[in-house]
């Protein structure tokens, strides 16, 4: 991704939306698992931001938006990788805010809840067998259990965020986290 950033030649807006998964207790964590979710989730979005910020500079603006997780913000067990590398995102965020804080560039995290992409929807029947319930079942006891809304964030909701937050109505907002997740990180 780096190296596509610079073949353009400019970056004004940067959205880091990098993630896997893998859930597994910490002392059966597979290590190649592990390296994979720190190298995909969060040092892709080390080196992008590097590789863009200089760009961002030269342009005179610039914004870095981080899609972390209601995960960056709290933590669920078995998913010690995933939960790591968000928090990591929280913390890069405040960082590249902090370093830029005197230009005209932001950097901000968006902090979803569960969004029914198609990677959710593929984790639905491994749960609905894994658990013996029925896909209404697992969508509400499951995966929605800690999302009080009891619903599923959208991915427009999140490309709205992302929107406003390029937006002017936004110079002032850096170096935090929105919550987009029906109310989890409110628990």
């Amino acid at each position: 991704m780096p190296a596509l950033i610079e073949q353009a030649g400019r970056c004004d807006i940067l959205v880091n939306n990098a993630g896997i998964q893998h859930v597994a207790p910490i002392d059966q964590f597979p290590v190649d698992k592990w390296n994979a979710i720190i190298a995909i989730n969060l040092n892709s979005a080390f080196h992008t931001t590097a590789v863009a910020l200089p760009m961002m500079r030269r342009a005179g603006w610039g914004r870095v938006i981080n899609i972390a997780s209601a995960h960056g913000l709290t933590a669920s067990e078995f998913k010690s990788a995933y939960v790591a590398a968000k928090h990591g995102i929280v913390g890069l965020t405040k960082v590249t805010a902090l370093e830029t804080a005197k230009e005209p560039i932001t950097c901000n995290a968006i902090c979803p809840g569960y969004v029914l992409t198609p990677i959710v929807e593929k984790q639905i029947p491994d749960q609905m067998k894994t658990h013996g319930m029925s896909r209404e079942d697992v969508i509400a006891k499951v995966m929605l259990q800690r999302q009080p809304s009891g619903t599923f964030a959208t991915v427009e909701e999140m490309g709205g965020t992302a929107v406003f937050l390029c937006s002017k109505y936004a110079d002032q907002i850096t170096g935090t986290t929105i919550s987009v997740d029906g109310g989890w990180t409110a628990l």
